[in-house]
């Protein structure tokens, strides 16, 4: 059943996820790329933010069928990268048809990995989102250079909309360097450990959020199928938007 909203009198309610899908391979090894999808539509957002949303090799082609994803009235933000992609590197934002795309970036970073980030201009009910996807490097060292280079990405940008940064940060602790640079400047929510899916010890993955923003409910979503769905479980928060 979908996460459902509180109820909000003076600012827009959105429903936003970060989930790394693993190119639709389960923790049984088998690509179900429909078993991804279903999760997704278990929890029910505006905002989806993946990683690994593209095959790693070739012509990298959707890890989701682009057909299947707008069957289930879901648009990928366009950027505009390769042909058969929904993603940068792997990390894709797909949203409602309530959600109006105004602008989108791709976000080159330091790596020694295929890693990047994007970043989405959105406006629900009116309200301004700027939304970052990112998936950061398994060395500690270069996660630090990395967070530094989104952040100044966020500098260099135009405008000033409230800010929603989510991905997996390859990172267990609260306090580590990386995370330690977003949480001075964006402010960290608490969700839960979201890896293994089979038995989650690890809070690999991350949401932050800037003033403008209230958080109403943020956690893990822990269901049957989203603990064989990846070796990730998805994380969300329900925000209201300031306008």
């Amino acid at each position: 059943m979908p996460i459902q909203p509180p109820p909000s009198e003076n600012a827009p309610s959105v429903l936003a996820v970060s989930y790394n899908i693993q190119k639709g391979i389960g923790a049984d090894m088998q690509r179900r790329p429909d078993r991804t999808l279903a999760v997704l539509r278990e929890i029910g957002a505006d905002i989806m933010v993946l990683q690994e949303a593209d095959r790693r090799f070739g012509a990298r082609h959707s890890a989701l069928p682009l057909a299947e994803i707008h069957a289930h009235g879901w648009r990928p933000v366009p950027f505009e990268t390769r042909a058969e992609s929904i993603g940068w590197h792997g990390n894709a934002v797909l949203v409602s048809d309530r959600v109006t795309i105004t602008g989108h970036a791709v976000l080159p970073i330091p790596a020694l990995e295929p890693r990047g980030a994007v970043l989405a201009d959105l406006a629900i009910d009116g309200a301004p989102l700027r939304v970052i996807g990112m998936h950061l490097d398994l060395s500690g060292l270069r996660r630090r250079h990395q967070a530094k280079a989104i952040l100044a990405h966020l500098v260099r940008h135009p405008g000033d909309p409230p800010v929603l940064a989510m991905g997996d940060m390859n990172e267990w602790r609260a306090t580590a360097a990386a995370i330690a640079d977003f949480a001075a400047v964006l402010q960290l929510v608490p969700t839960g450990p979201s890896f293994h899916a089979r038995l989650p010890v690890a809070p690999l993955d991350r949401i932050f959020i800037s003033p403008g923003i209230d958080v109403a409910g943020s956690g893990v979503h822990h269901s049957a199928l989203a603990s064989i769905a990846s070796d990730h479980l998805p994380v969300w928060a329900r925000l209201a938007l300031r306008r």
